[in-house]
């Protein structure tokens, strides 16, 4: 156990530096626009704070990895789930009364947060770097242990009855600007047809890269989404932001929904963690 906050800060640089050095092998091991990517075990996988006034504990929600094919480099960013604006270490009332959704985004030295309130706020997206935040921070990143590849509708509706936990792998990419993404995370909603003999992933939230320019920091081409698909070959999107809310025919205002879905030609992977008794 690391008990003190030295130990914290030594810790959480060598994990954040880990980091980032397994995705470039990971980009390296595979070569230009081929990439094999070791599941994490979503069970087991946390970010820590190290400040003293609060080590703060994250879980991990899906991690996604930017590849840029041009510059050789590869940075992992990890999604963490979301919790409600608090009054941290108070005597009484806990929930800020004019409550928001917070998420945190860790990756490539820094957070990006979103604070999602009723309505629209010019603090919805705040990127700072990480050690402002809540010190260095410290990673907890377990690889599944074992993992079967579900090649078919067969091998997913097994896993999906045996209770196996299941991760799913989306690759995107944008030719033209040489970049590619794998976003990951696992499958919290699994939809079996036994009649068509098809399965959908729904599942979120995911951090979704706009891949359609360079952004500086990296992390702002990030967005809050969910994913859903039921091929191996594309994946639809829907992405938090501001949405109308029309009725009648007429804007009663503006709000953070997910709205707009859009499809993209993708690789889809399926993992199970664990084996299947029949593989």
């Amino acid at each position: 156990m690391i008990r003190t906050r030295r130990a914290f800060l030594r810790t959480g640089a060598a994990a954040l530096a880990g980091s980032c050095l397994a995705a470039r092998r990971m980009a390296a091991a595979s070569g230009p626009g081929e990439t094999e990517i070791k599941c994490l075990d979503y069970g087991r996988s946390f970010i820590c704070g190290t400040a003293a006034f609060n080590n703060v504990r994250f879980w991990v929600e899906s991690r996604t990895t930017i590849f840029d094919d041009k510059a050789g480099t590869a940075t992992s960013y990890y999604q963490c789930a979301s919790c409600k604006s608090e009054n941290t270490f108070g005597e009484k009332d806990l929930f800020l009364a004019d409550n928001y959704d917070f998420l945190p985004i860790l990756g490539g030295g820094y957070w990006l947060v979103f604070r999602r309130p009723a309505r629209l706020s010019d603090r919805y997206r705040t990127i700072r770097k990480a050690e402002e935040m809540w010190g260095e921070p410290r990673l907890l990143l377990h690889d599944a242990a074992e993992t079967t590849r579900l090649e078919t509708f067969e091998a997913i509706r097994d896993a999906t009855a045996a209770g196996l936990a299941i991760v799913t792998q989306t690759e995107i990419r944008n030719e033209q600007m040489g970049l590619r993404a794998v976003i990951e995370c696992p499958s919290k909603t699994m939809n079996i047809s036994l009649d068509k003999n098809m399965y959908q992933v729904d599942t979120g939230p995911v951090a979704y890269p706009d891949l359609q320019k360079t952004f500086d920091p990296q992390i702002a081409c990030l967005g809050v989404a969910f994913v859903a698909f039921n091929a191996p070959h594309f994946a639809d999107f829907i992405v938090e932001q501001p949405t109308a809310l029309v009725e009648d025919g007429q804007e009663q205002g503006q709000f953070y929904h997910f709205s707009a879905p859009f499809s993209l030609p993708a690789k889809n992977t399926l993992l199970a963690l664990g084996r299947l008794s029949s593989a």
